[in-house]
């Protein structure tokens, strides 16, 4: 049997989340992007985002919205609501929408589907189903051109008997050991709704209940037994915490087998206090959590490196690492791609909050969008006369003034180095 998948559930209107449909009440603080975070750093797998807008302006703040929900998530992201037209879907998956969710009660998303699957494939379509009369009358349509339904009432069984598509159930059962027998059922492929969504539960805990059960959950499991570690004489295996995005190293700390079982069942770094003599769960007074991004075992079985996202800072003083204290250091060129990127971007934004006279930066600047557009275009058909040229000097050249001008036009319009790595690392 596959993993069953948990996939909370957030209504967005007017650039807020709230509770439900036709409802105006916010959930949680109703600020989506900290909803996305907790979600994702408490064990959701995918994430469902419904937009219940009204008129077109909301609509258009609504993609806006989902477009940060899928820069923040960094779990697959479904956008179901106010789906008309082709359009709309574009926008969703540009967006970074993993899916998009057509509404079967509306007949022009019927008449959508066909279309919108060929032109963006069948693997990104999902249908939303409220009666089994509503699947079966269309079940030639749904099985040629989606990848799964979304059940919003308990018709997984109906459909599950004369169709193989996978089945997600919105369901607002509450009582763990109904959703646990809804999880054994073949019928369901996973299960969304009120329980999955509730900021008040743990579902890293529900799917350690869940996996003692013998239901099978995403979880983190470990590719090689403690037992098979090599440990120091007080019984405790050494840490070495990075920032999974920047590679910065954070902290070293140490763990015994309890604290490394903790580490897997909640997805929070934990360790072993030396200090203390006791159980460690890195945040739990401060709120500074590390949250599990990977764990890798080095060559000799006796050191872990573990990826984590760093919330606020890893020292117990306020820095962000824990190595901080220059020791020796040689003058070098850093060539680090990344970095170099970050750091002349880092000097051009710099160079337009605090204009130097005589800077060819702040020249571009005052000149404005369309200087910086001319250049830009001009570098292009540079890079493209050099490209003929055998020597490969001068296309380095050529796109290494290219590179600039681009990130004087970013820092023109606001848009970072992380922005466009996410956007390469989505496609």
């Amino acid at each position: 049997m596959a993993d069953k998948l948990l996939i909370p559930c957030l209504y967005l209107q007017s650039g807020k989340a709230v509770t439900g449909f036709g409802q105006r009440n916010l959930f949680g603080d109703g600020n989506i992007e900290n909803l996305v975070r907790f979600y994702r750093d408490n064990g959701a797998d995918e994430l469902l985002v419904f937009d219940i807008s009204s008129g077109d302006a909301e609509h258009e703040q609504a993609i806006s919205n989902i477009k940060s929900i899928c820069s923040a998530a960094e779990i697959p992201v479904m956008a179901a609501g106010n789906i008309n037209r082709m359009e709309d879907v574009k926008k969703l998956l540009y967006a970074g929408c993993t899916k998009v969710v057509l509404n079967f009660s509306k007949a022009n998303n019927i008449s959508l589907l066909e279309e919108v699957s060929k032109r963006f494939g069948k693997e990104k379509m999902a249908v939303c189903i409220s009666s089994t009369e509503e699947f079966t009358a269309n079940q030639t349509l749904i099985e040629s051109f989606a990848d799964e339904v979304l059940a919003l009432d308990t018709i997984q069984d109906e459909i599950h008997a004369c169709s193989a598509i996978k089945i997600i159930l919105h369901t607002e059962v509450s009582k763990t050991a109904a959703l646990k027998s809804l999880l054994q059922k073949d019928s369901v492929y996973a299960l969304s709704g009120a329980y999955i969504s509730s900021l008040d539960i743990s579902l890293q805990a529900f799917k350690a209940d869940c996996k003692a059960d013998g239901i099978p959950v995403v979880t983190f499991e470990s590719a090689i037994a403690w037992a098979d570690f090599k440990l120091n004489s007080d019984g405790l295996i050494p840490v070495v915490v990075q920032d999974y995005k920047t590679d910065q190293v954070l902290m070293v700390a140490y763990m015994n087998e309890e604290a490394f079982n903790n580490t897997l069942k909640t997805g929070k770094m934990t360790y072993w206090s030396r200090s203390r003599q006791e159980l460690w769960l890195k945040g739990l007074t401060s709120g500074h959590f590390q949250y599990v991004k990977s764990l890798a075992l080095d060559c000799d079985n006796d050191t872990i490196l573990a990826k984590v996202d760093q919330i606020g800072a890893a020292c117990h003083t306020g820095s962000r690492s824990c190595f901080f204290k220059p020791l020796v250091q040689k003058e070098y060129n850093d060539t680090n791609p990344l970095h170099i990127f970050q750091d002349v971007y880092d000097v051009i934004a710099d160079r337009k909050l605090h204009p130097k006279e005589g800077s060819y930066t702040n020249y571009l600047f005052e000149k404005g969008i369309d200087k910086i557009l001319k250049k830009v275009g001009e570098e292009c058909a540079e890079i493209i006369i050099a490209a003929k040229n055998p020597d490969k000097e001068e296309i380095k050249y050529e796109i290494s003034d290219f590179l600039y001008h681009v990130m004087v036009l970013m820092v023109e319009k606001g848009v970072t180095w992380e922005e466009i790595t996410t956007e390469l690392a989505r496609r």
